[in-house]
């Protein structure tokens, strides 16, 4: 696992309205994986880019930071980032570059597999996605989403939603 620089880590599935917040990447293609920026652009500059009527996360993925009444944290970690890597990987991904790599939560907490299923976690999951409701979801337990994959396996491919 990588060290922390900070004492403040990174959410990679971030609230774009926090302050702090930066816009990570775009949504792009029929699976909606993101491409990353070379550099982060401050949530602020973009939001008011997007079309009205469309959810900011259903294009861009953003990032803000870490916050200890977040409905995902338990102590010092991240429970979504341990669903995220629970739920089958769709296929072997590279790791993309990332600016975010050494203050980011995930990396920090779980290395470089948390690094290539980030491309394809959604913040704004689609309707009917089970194994993305179930990811995104605080309640969620590691059993229950093992015994949802193993139900339903042509279901489970993909990496599932974020929070």
């Amino acid at each position: 696992m990588a060290e922390r620089k900070s004492s403040r880590t990174w959410c990679p599935s971030g609230d774009p309205h926090a302050p702090e917040a930066v816009a990570l990447g775009v949504r792009s293609g029929q699976d909606g994986g993101v491409v990353y920026l070379a550099d982060p652009v401050p949530a602020s500059q973009v939001l008011g880019m997007v079309p009205e009527g469309v959810e900011p996360r259903r294009v861009l993925r953003f990032a803000s930071h870490c916050t200890s009444n977040c409905v995902n944290r338990r102590g010092d970690d991240c429970t979504l980032v341990e669903r995220v890597l629970a739920a089958p990987a769709a296929t072997a991904t590279a790791v993309p570059r990332c600016h975010l790599r050494t203050q980011c939560q995930w990396w920090s907490q779980t290395g470089v597999e948390a690094c290539r299923r980030c491309p394809a976690v959604s913040t704004l999951h689609l309707a009917g996605d089970r194994l993305g409701e179930l990811v995104a979801d605080p309640s969620t337990t590691r059993e229950q989403l093992d015994e949802w994959i193993a139900a339903n396996p042509a279901g489970a491919t993909g990496a599932g939603a974020g929070g």
